[in-house]
């Protein structure tokens, strides 16, 4: 799958690259206390990232890989 932003009510939360459809809710379940820390009332969503949350996408890879990490083990980045 391609990037994607995971909105906490609209706003973007984190930027991840989940495997599947079935990745991303199970990461959407299991994450939704990290996710709705600050308001947990609050809804969630994604979209896939814009050109910006990419990038931040990426350079996080990047750092992951420079300390020989595989892309198969890296997730994604808060935002």
């Amino acid at each position: 799958m391609v990037p994607m932003t995971i909105l906490v009510d609209e706003k973007p939360r984190c930027v991840v690259r989940p495997n599947d459809m079935k990745g991303l809710q199970r990461f959407l379940r299991n994450g939704k206390s990290w996710l709705l820390a600050e308001n947990p009332d609050a809804s969630l969503s994604y979209r896939e990232a814009d050109e910006a949350e990419k990038a931040v996408w990426s350079n996080a890879l990047g750092l992951h890989r420079a300390w020989g990490g595989d892309e198969e083990d890296y997730f994604g980045a808060p935002l």
